[in-house]
């Protein structure tokens, strides 16, 4: 995921020392030292503080705000899915999230639509709680693009909510165009 050994080569690249990055992450200086010199087996969390203040001193930081699509297209679970599959060919897109009352539920996609469609199911008769899977992944608006990317890999789609609303919405192309 980190790779600490990392952290010793970013920091003298932008001519900061151990007390300079100890006080922008909020830690001790031998405490950086340690991470450095590999004596220490640190916190995620800490390494996550350490990879986001070196990106953003790099200049570099890109976050989901900056990647996200929104308005998020959306359905319910009663949602026909003929209108769904309407939607997703007029829209170019092959996933959509499931809300019920402003609260994500769940997920459906072209293939959890063809599994539907392959058992005893008639297209007209399918609403989207009949196909629906587990929701997409969710982040904050400022996570780092390297943590949703790692989280594309499992999944269709990231979704971005922000104090429990559904702002946005990131899929492997939005982040394939931003890291060309």
């Amino acid at each position: 995921m980190f790779d600490l050994s990392e952290i010793k080569i970013r920091r003298r690249r932008l001519g900061l020392t151990q007390k300079k990055l100890a006080e922008l992450v909020g830690v001790s200086q031998p405490l950086i030292a340690r991470i450095e010199s590999g004596t220490i087996d640190p916190k995620f969390s800490l390494v996550k503080k350490i990879f986001e203040v070196l990106e953003e001193l790099e200049g570099k930081r890109i976050t989901a705000k900056d990647v996200m699509n929104y308005p998020v297209i959306h359905a319910t679970p009663e949602t026909p899915i003929e209108s769904v599959m309407e939607v997703m060919m007029k829209r170019g897109i092959s996933q959509m999230s499931v809300l019920d009352g402003g609260k994500v539920v769940g997920s459906v996609t072209e293939s959890s639509i063809i599994k539907a469609m392959i058992g005893k199911w008639k297209v007209g008769e399918l609403r989207v709680k009949d196909c629906m899977e587990k929701p997409f992944p969710m982040v904050e608006p400022n996570e780092s693009i390297e943590t949703i990317s790692k989280l594309l890999l499992e999944s269709q789609a990231v979704l971005v909510v922000d104090k429990g609303k559904l702002v946005g919405i990131i899929t492997k192309q939005d982040v394939m165009k931003v890291l060309k």
